[in-house]
């Protein structure tokens, strides 16, 4: 295994020639710094996001503090996709989701559930949707306005909620909303900035703020995701993680294995499953079958068939933070060697969970799996054109059922 250590991310991967990939990795390094900033590229995730959070973190930070108003403790947020998987992977990770609440399911008995869980007297509402259309989110909304009219005993509840949606009106039927005055606080989802890759969004500084994160550390986690997206950027394969990890990726599904399993290892990774499972399977379509775990329980439902000798198309990624306890050392250990005497196997080892080290988690994430969909449309040939965006960022086929729903709901 190579191994490759970036201050508080370390990389052991199983790369036979590391050198084979370097040309494929200067590319997509170059066709990503081409792109970045342009519009229609979506892409403008890097650099533009975290410098513009960093200058209006204020603004977001006050609007938290209104929105709380000294009396509300907890935050529902409703929103599908990754309005919602982006925050809770974040939330989650660093232990701040005991008052924060999230639903994306249209039901009945789901809502029931949900809003049954809640103490409505300390709740405040946050609605995410770029379009501010999404039937989901939408039906989510107007369930819970219901509820809370009923439960105030009043017609206007424009203060139980916020918004993030699009800046313009005539894009998002949501700023529509907040522009009659239907909705009292609102930020915004970014252009060119697709629901995955969003994570430092206002949606997500927002909670950060609502949650009680201090703004200094917010401030120093978008100033470690500037650092890492520099450092994720470099064309050097030998320093790379990002593209170390993506090329081993490629040499995976070169050789015959489709599926990859990442397996993350702490519960402090609940959300953060959903998160990459989206990113991976909206990015790289059907090239790679993205499925993602939470051991050491996933062992007692997968290890079976991932160890079973037909078990051919398959390669793996453990994700953990470095072990403290003997226990947790050993159940690591055993397990990644038992699986790489088996499968090709990958290793992201983080230093801790503090908002810095997720930032550069989160920034290796988001450059792998665009150098993997880029690597390997080299190796079949398949060029974009500059002014068509990567289908990395892109999701067209998502289209295919909302078109579906929409036939239903008119009929």
């Amino acid at each position: 295994m190579t191994e490759t250590i970036l201050s508080d991310i370390t990389l052991k991967a199983d790369i036979t020639d590391l050198k084979k990939y370097e040309e494929n990795a200067k590319k997509a390094v170059e066709i990503i710094k081409s792109r970045a900033g342009k519009k229609g590229q979506f892409l403008n995730w890097i650099g533009f996001l975290p410098e513009n959070q960093l200058k209006t973190i204020d603004n977001l930070f006050e609007m938290a503090e209104k929105a709380k108003n000294n009396k509300y403790t907890d935050l529902a947020i409703l929103g599908i996709g990754g309005s919602r998987h982006t925050t809770e992977s974040l939330i989650k990770m660093i232990g701040k989701d005991a008052d924060i609440h999230f639903y994306s399911s249209v039901d009945g008995e789901s809502f029931r559930r949900f809003i049954n869980g809640l103490d409505l007297s300390k709740t405040q509402f946050l609605v995410v949707s770029k379009s501010g259309g999404t039937i989901e989110t939408t039906v989510a909304y107007e369930n819970a306005k219901k509820v809370m009219q009923e439960f105030l005993e009043r017609e206007d509840v424009s203060d139980r909620f916020i918004a993030m949606t699009d800046e313009s009106a005539e894009k998002s039927n949501l700023r529509k909303m907040v522009n009659a005055g239907d909705i009292k606080l609102s930020g915004f989802v970014h252009d060119d900035v697709g629901g995955r890759f969003s994570i430092f969004d206002d949606a997500t500084i927002f909670t950060l703020a609502y949650a009680g994160v201090a703004k200094e550390d917010v401030i120093a986690m978008l100033k470690a995701s500037l650092a890492a997206q520099k450092e994720f950027l470099n064309p050097d394969i030998n320093v790379n993680i990002a593209l170390q990890q993506a090329a081993f990726n490629v040499q995976s599904r070169l050789s015959g294995k489709q599926k990859h399993f990442i397996e993350y290892f702490g519960d402090a990774f609940m959300g953060t499953t959903l998160w990459e499972k989206q990113l991976k399977n909206e990015s790289l379509k059907a090239r790679i079958s993205t499925d993602t775990n939470v051991g050491p329980g996933y062992l007692h439902y997968n290890a079976e068939a991932d160890l079973d000798s037909a078990n051919k198309d398959s390669f793996f990624t453990f994700v953990y933070v470095t072990p403290q306890e003997k226990v947790t050392k050993a159940v690591l250990t055993g397990v990644i060697s038992a699986y790489s005497n088996m499968h090709p196997v990958s290793v992201v080892e983080l230093k801790d969970l503090s908002l810095t080290t997720l930032a550069k988690f989160i920034e290796f994430k988001h450059f792998e799996t665009l150098y993997t969909g880029n690597m390997l449309r080299q190796a079949e040939g398949n060029i974009t054109s500059d002014d068509v965006a990567l289908p990395e960022v892109l999701q067209p086929n998502v289209e295919i059922y909302k078109k579906e729903v929409r036939k239903a709901m008119a009929e």
